[in-house]
């Protein structure tokens, strides 16, 4: 699975292109990847991107919810029915459906910010106003992680 850290801003030409950062492009296109899935975010106005490996843990995840309970259908319908698979062009290009351009309030420049095993595109200040009170929310409540140990194989596990 691809790793995506850091954050990258990229300007969206005339056309509707943006490149994807380098680093990112890199991690999918050094798996043999061209493409990559988005989605919107449901909890903020910013999509989710991922490799297929991630889209199809996803969609595993969904099928452990009860069948056609409304959690399963609501998040089926929130990430599902909204993903699009992007191809890279030559030059490491997408192009953002006006759709998800237009939910993340996306124009001009994109904010590219790494999630480890995905990234999120945002509209530059509202990711800055969005991590000023994710930081704070953490800091009062004094989260803390469990890292994760390798196993035998080295996949990590909790």
């Amino acid at each position: 699975m691809a790793l995506f850290v850091g954050k990258h801003v990229n300007k969206i030409d005339k056309k509707g292109r943006i490149s994807v950062p380098r680093p990112f492009r890199a991690a999918l296109q050094g798996r043999g990847l061209s493409s990559l899935y988005i989605y919107p975010r449901f909890k903020q106005r910013a999509l989710e991107a991922c490799d297929e490996e991630f889209m199809a843990r996803l969609s595993r995840s969904l099928d452990n919810l009860d069948l056609f309970s409304d959690d399963q259908d609501d998040l089926a319908s929130v990430i599902l029915a909204n993903a699009c698979e992007l191809t890279f062009d030559p030059e490491g290009r997408i192009v953002l459906s006006p759709e998800l351009a237009n939910y993340a309030e996306i124009k001009g420049e994109a904010l590219f910010v790494g999630q480890g095993p995905r990234f999120q595109i945002w509209q530059p200040a509202a990711f800055e106003s969005f991590s000023a009170m994710a930081f704070e929310r953490a800091k009062s409540r004094g989260a803390t992680l469990k890292l994760a140990r390798p196993d035998e194989a080295g996949e990590l596990r909790s």
